[in-house]
């Protein structure tokens, strides 16, 4: 059972930071790409932040130069630093995996709970 596990996430001011984590948990053979989504009331979800097994990044427009995600390969973990942050970051960020899980010889997409960040004075 494989599981995503996200925190990090609060209030902060803006013009503040914050820096997410994601752990994946289980019986994992390898992990390919890792992504944060975002999502607010109203809104679809959207791509902030992903990185590739070997580290290349891509990043959602709104966020370029304000946040980096960054990944811990030997533990499983992505992290997302999010500085500069505005009233308009606010949402529910999700973490996002595809998995091999242990014996299993396919990739599957993984989501975590979620995790809320809230910018405000």
């Amino acid at each position: 059972q494989v599981q995503l596990v996200e925190s990090g996430g609060g209030l902060v001011q803006p013009g503040g930071s914050l820096r997410l984590s994601c752990a994946a948990s289980g019986s994992i053979a390898s992990i390919n790409a890792m992504d944060w989504y975002r999502q607010s009331p109203g809104k679809e979800r959207e791509l902030v932040a992903a990185i590739t097994s070997g580290g290349r990044t891509n990043y959602g427009d709104s966020v370029k130069g304000r946040f980096t995600i960054s990944r811990d390969n030997a533990k499983n973990t992505v992290y997302l630093q999010m500085n500069s942050l505005k009233p308009e970051d606010t949402a529910v960020y999700y973490c996002h995996a595809e998995v091999r899980p242990a014996w299993v010889y396919r990739y599957s997409e993984y989501w975590g709970q979620g995790t809320q960040v809230t910018v405000s004075p």
